[in-house]
């Protein structure tokens, strides 16, 4: 169980099928939670791609790289019976935010991953 509270099934709903969707529930926050941490790790690892980069004075951006990705996970998506577009519009969005973190290194920021500066 996470820290969130698990909304309740709405009043006059049967005992059981309450029961099945709390469960339930718990179970999504559980694998939100598992996913925020694990992206997390992957922006560990993209961190240390872009000093990398930026030492090497690479581009921040590989297109070749970035096309075998969502190609591949569009392949993972389709295997694991998850609509292919989202998936790819997923790491569309991570792609995005590793490539502004890595742009900033190059200029010789300090990028951390976390909410844009405002």
């Amino acid at each position: 169980m996470t820290n969130r509270e698990t909304a309740p099934a709405p009043e006059g709903v049967d005992e059981a099928v309450r029961d099945e969707l709390t469960r339930l529930r718990e179970s999504i926050d559980n694998i939100d939670a598992a996913l925020v941490h694990m992206l997390a790790e992957r922006f560990k690892c993209t961190q240390q791609v872009g000093r990398l980069k930026a030492a090497h004075r690479l581009p921040p951006a590989d297109p070749a790289r970035e096309a075998r990705q969502i190609t591949r996970l569009r392949q993972l998506a389709e295997s694991a019976r998850l609509d292919p577009g989202f998936a790819e519009k997923l790491l569309n969005f991570i792609i995005a935010e590793v490539i502004r973190h890595h742009e900033t290194l190059a200029q010789g920021g300090n990028a951390t991953p976390g909410p844009p500066a405002r």
